[in-house]
């Protein structure tokens, strides 16, 4: 973990090429730090905690609060406990998704998922740690000089994880298996289970240094928000046209589930005309922020044009 305190707008470098590879170093070298060692007692478990979080992941929610933190010049300190948070939480999600349960998936990031690699039930909690540590990260120290304010961040990122937030979305997504979805059933479903801690990063990041102004707040929000619903659109196209060894997972499986999705309800073409408007949103909602939100840009293209 850093130890000095400096405006987080230092971290950055300049193309956004460079830049993000610098911040995925930092973060995966604050994870790896943070995670309990493999030879530590019970042994098995932290080796499966470690595979499921290092070297691996495109850490787009890492990033997010990092550029959030940019934009509020926030302490690099206090960012990097949110990035290493929120990128946790994301690593138990992934694991307990993938299980026979739930997703049923045995590829993830290019490489056989957690519950094949050592066993279900090791997996299983493996995911339930992984949570542990991010709460324990997250409240380790005050991510806003106010305790009110400080509450506040706490909350957000509770809820975000929750029945309210991601494990919600996931209980949707289970259900929804062979039902017919509404555009807004299944843009419901999808602000809860990838856009709740996507909002939680950018707006945690933030959270950390100076204070937004109401339609500051508002603006950021709706970035937010909108970025959360990007990556799933791209998500759904991308599971229609890329390949398994481009994704690092199963491609096609949410055909084969009979899954709702974006492709399935609008076609795959109103997909991507869906994802550029959402493009188009995004940056009119830091328009507002001028340079400070050049990253957050940056990052919102990143989301859209990808093709993994």
């Amino acid at each position: 973990m850093s130890v000095v305190a400096e405006p987080a707008a230092k971290a950055a470098q300049p193309g956004f090429a460079g830049w993000m590879r610098a911040i995925q170093q930092e973060v995966e070298h604050a994870l790896e730090l943070r995670l309990p060692p493999a030879e530590l007692d019970p042994r098995r478990l932290h080796e499966a905690m470690r595979y499921a979080v290092l070297g691996g992941g495109k850490r787009v929610r890492p990033l997010l609060a990092y550029a959030a933190g940019e934009l509020t010049r926030a302490p690099l300190t206090r960012v990097e406990r949110v990035a290493v948070a929120v990128e946790l939480i994301h690593a138990y999600s992934l694991v307990h998704d993938d299980l026979p349960c739930m997703d049923d998936d045995v590829i993830r990031r290019g490489r056989p998922t957690c519950h094949v690699w050592f066993d279900e039930a090791t997996a299983m909690l493996a995911g339930d740690a992984l949570q542990s540590e991010a709460t324990l990260v997250i409240v380790e120290g005050a991510l806003a000089d106010d305790p009110a304010r400080n509450a506040e961040l706490l909350q957000l990122f509770a809820l975000a994880c929750g029945s309210r937030g991601m494990a919600g979305g996931q209980a949707i997504d289970l259900a929804g298996i062979g039902q017919a979805f509404s555009l807004a059933e299944l843009e419901r479903m999808h602000r809860l289970k990838t856009g709740a801690l996507i909002r939680a990063a950018v707006l945690l990041g933030a959270g950390c240094g100076e204070r937004l102004d109401g339609e500051q707040n508002a603006a950021l929000s709706r970035f937010a928000d909108v970025a959360g619903l990007a990556f799933q659109v791209v998500d759904d196209i991308l599971d229609v046209e890329a390949s398994s060894s481009q994704l690092g997972k199963t491609a096609g499986k949410d055909a084969l589930q009979n899954k709702p999705t974006y492709v399935s309800i609008l076609g795959l073409d109103a997909a991507k005309a869906k994802a550029a408007r959402l493009r188009e949103e995004a940056h009119d909602a830091l328009a507002g922020f001028g340079d400070r939100a050049r990253r957050l840009s940056e990052i919102a293209d990143f989301i859209i044009l990808r093709r993994n």
